[in-house]
């Protein structure tokens, strides 16, 4: 039976808009030094392109057959997951996403462990539980597992902060979702107790345009995270995701913010996801002219111009580092491969009820 009535409907309610010139983003300054020392932005470049290098091989090995679970590509978040980490001091936590192995690289994961697990091996931090980017907490190095629901993390994360209120210890807990993330109610209920009481926690929203397939437009009627953020009585900052050197910043003054007692922040990184939510997703629905222009504004490629145009490096010195992340990847990728997969014998254990 025809319904045109319905379809007239169905059109009206979720035919795409035209997509908006993206507000540029606004950082706020003077809480953080705009001088960041040469040899820490060179450390950026060299944790992003180990970072990039890792990607690029996860997701070569997975066309090649060579994995086991799902392929998560954070391509184009390099910009966002370093900085996440390296803004952090050694007793703080952070509960990254299947996008930020960036973190979890900086944090001190081996790239044979992501890979160990990635392949289900027993060498990864799942134990071969988990043959994916989820599954890769280790607490001994502040991390607190993934949870793939997001932004469940959220209140995980809040829950740590707290606590770390109530001891009255100076350590603050970090985590991040996506723009898709923010318009469910654990982000808002997390958020609203999280200014309420202060809590030593920084957010940072990867806004990658798309929340699996749905576009920005057709998730909020605004393109303005932080101004739904502040609203809770928050911190809300908008950063250009690609620009690590500004998330940088931005995050280590909301670091230094929380664990002085001026409570959370959140940070809105805008970037682009330049692959599809998964390796098995083609994004067809993402439009090719937008996914051009993010790659004009690829973040290790905007890095490596500024430090061989501001005289920070020069070509031999990056390209030194290039070879030195493809060394250790291969290696990781070696190692991995080399592995055992974890005893049938052992499938019940860790398994709680």
């Amino acid at each position: 039976m025809s319904d045109p009535l319905g379809s007239q409907i169905r059109e009206a309610l979720f035919a795409a808009p035209a997509r908006p010139d993206e507000p540029e983003p606004q950082p706020e300054s003077g809480e953080a030094p705009a001088d960041l020392p040469d040899d820490l932005r060179i450390d950026l470049y060299r944790w992003m392109r180990l970072t990039r290098t890792l990607d690029n091989t996860m997701v070569d090995m997975w066309k090649q057959g060579r994995g086991l679970g799902g392929t998560f590509s954070g391509r184009g978040h390099e910009g966002i997951s370093v900085p996440m980490a390296m803004a952090l001091g050694p007793d703080d936590v952070i509960a990254p996403m299947h996008r930020d192995v960036g973190s979890y690289l900086v944090r001190g994961m081996t790239p044979a462990r992501v890979f160990g697990n990635l392949l289900g091996r027993v060498t990864g931090p799942s134990e071969g539980r988990d043959a994916n980017l989820h599954g890769m907490g280790d607490l001994s190095l502040g991390i607190i597992g993934y949870v793939s629901h997001i932004p469940q993390q959220i209140p995980i994360t809040l829950g740590m902060a707290m606590s770390f209120r109530y001891r009255g210890e100076p350590r603050v807990a970090l985590t991040a979702c996506g723009d898709g993330g923010t318009t469910t109610g654990p982000y808002h209920e997390s958020l609203n107790m999280a200014a309420l009481y202060s809590a030593p926690m920084v957010l940072v929203v990867q806004n990658n345009q798309y929340a699996y397939s749905t576009p920005l437009d057709q998730q909020m009627a605004t393109f303005a995270i932080t101004e739904r953020a502040a609203a809770y009585g928050l911190t809300a900052r908008t950063e250009d995701g690609n620009d690590v050197e500004a998330m940088f910043r931005s995050i280590k003054a909301a670091v230094d913010r929380a664990r002085s007692g001026g409570g959370p922040t959140v940070i809105e990184a805008r970037t682009m996801r330049m692959l599809g939510h998964a390796i098995h997703d083609g994004a067809e629905y993402v439009p090719r002219e937008l996914l051009e222009r993010w790659e004009a504004r690829d973040p290790v490629d905007h890095q490596r111009r500024r430090l061989l145009s501001e005289g920070v490096s020069g070509e031999a010195g990056l390209a030194e580092i290039d070879a030195w992340a493809r060394a250790e990847i291969n290696a990781a990728v070696a190692e991995a491969e080399a592995a055992p997969f974890p005893d049938p014998g052992t499938v019940s254990d860790r398994i709680y009820a």
